[in-house]
């Protein structure tokens, strides 16, 4: 654990913190506490200490009593991949107003819970894909050259140097499911190579460079000479690659890839195939259960250990220095905008909106960020709150049962700062308001 004091920065027109009734006052940054979990990369401390934030980190997950007691006075937490924000957590993390998801996937944090408490949730939806799909490719040679089995053997000192079943990847098709941010660029890495692609994707997507989409996922599976799963977690998705897919619609000596999520494939299906020799190999990176911490934890799947020709790596799709560099940027400054302007653009539980930024010589301008319930008669009720003052610009939208208002004021004298406040957080359907100024 590391704790790191904010540098000098000067004081920003802004209140990051609740403001309390007769204590409201500009705010300076350098009391807004950042807690960052699992060795989040150093760009993002530094982008943080630029700022002026106090900032904690820690190189592991939090779990228990001990992610309790730390989350319960941060304003911004940032997690990878391993830490739980239950709605227990959630519910813990009083002065909590963003969390920073610096990896891909969300579905460790209660998103519907976060909302409902005015919390936002960002990401990084594709910072690390050129990392994933660069490493899908090394695993199809791999898998190809049965690389994995001929390194093995020479660890115990066996010489077997052959060539049955091992392949170029060149000419072989490529059936890649789901054709977002990593499968379009491992489709052009992919034909660089030789390869010929195919995808599906519930969306009708243009393909780049001569992929072909196919309407079916059975169809995919059945012409492809690998198949690599790129999909999110989704009640749609869990499970769908299973002993059906892979003994009934995969090809007898295709290989299966899997950079996406752990539950997309149905493990005792894998061995089947597996075992069986209808898949002639498997490179695997997630999987259903994953050990909280590093170590020599990896023991819910003994019946995977002991198949042929299987890359099995600890969850590293994303896992490269490149990657976590941009990772940490990227997240780092979504969430800079949201502390310090209440720009909502990227959050994945959230409506997304923006207003440019206030001038400096706006001296008595206030910016209020209403996040409150989607019911009908809000609006009418803050701009009756708003009937004195100029409303500069004003930007509302809704996702769900929650709605945000960004709404920047002029005029406003600093004795009548509480009186705003006060009314607007005595609407019903406030959830939680900030006002920058």
């Amino acid at each position: 654990m590391a704790t790191q004091s904010p540098t000098e920065a000067a004081p920003r027109r802004s209140s990051f913190v609740q403001p309390k009734p007769r204590a409201l006052r500009p705010f300076n940054t350098s009391e807004v506490k950042i807690l960052l979990l699992e060795n989040i990369n150093e760009t993002a401390v530094k982008s943080f200490l630029k700022q002026g934030y106090q900032v904690e980190t820690y190189s592991k997950a939090l779990v228990g009593d001990e992610l309790l007691e730390k989350i319960k006075d941060v304003h911004v937490v940032g997690i990878r991949s391993k830490t739980k924000l239950t709605k227990q957590v959630l519910n813990a993390a009083v002065n909590l107003k963003v969390v920073g998801c610096f990896c891909i996937g969300t579905n460790q944090v209660d998103l519907h819970a976060a909302a409902h408490r005015g919390i936002a949730v960002f990401n990084s939806p594709f910072s690390n894909s050129r990392s994933v799909a660069e490493l899908v490719i090394g695993e199809m040679i791999v898998l190809a050259r049965q690389l994995g089995d001929r390194n093995i053997e020479m660890h115990y000192e066996t010489w077997n140097k052959v060539s049955k079943r091992c392949f170029e990847i060149r000419g072989k098709v490529l059936g890649i499911v789901g054709y977002g941010h990593i499968g379009s660029q491992l489709s052009v890495l992919a034909e660089s190579m030789g390869m010929t692609v195919y995808f599906h994707d519930v969306l009708q997507i243009m393909p780049l460079g001569t992929a072909k989409q196919t309407e079916t996922l059975e169809e995919l599976l059945s012409i492809s000479d690998f198949v690599s799963l790129h999909v999110p977690e989704l009640e749609e998705t869990r499970e769908m690659i299973g002993e059906r897919e892979i003994m009934g619609y995969m090809k007898k000596g295709s290989y299966l890839l899997n950079n996406a999520r752990g539950t997309v494939v149905q493990i005792p299906g894998l061995i089947k195939g597996l075992q069986s020799g209808h898949l002639a190999g498997a490179a695997i990176d997630v999987f259903p259960k994953e050990p909280a911490s590093n170590g020599r934890h990896f023991t819910e799947y003994p019946e995977l250990l002991k198949c042929p020709n299987i890359i099995m790596t600890p969850h590293i799709g994303g896992s490269t220095e490149e990657a976590q560099r941009m990772i940490g940027i990227e997240v780092s400054s979504a969430l800079i905008k949201y502390i310090n302007e209440g720009t909502s653009i990227g959050a994945v539980n959230f409506p997304e909106i923006d207003l440019r930024v206030i001038r400096e010589d706006d001296k008595n301008t206030v910016r209020v960020l209403y996040i409150h319930r989607n019911i009908p008669g809000v609006l009418k009720a803050i701009n009756e709150i708003f009937a004195d003052h100029n409303v500069e610009k004003q930007y509302s939208d809704s996702k769900g049962d929650i709605a945000y208002v960004m709404a920047d004021i002029a005029n406003v004298a600093e004795e009548q700062l509480h009186q705003i406040y006060d009314a607007i957080i005595a609407t019903p359907a406030n959830i939680s308001t900030r006002m920058l100024y």
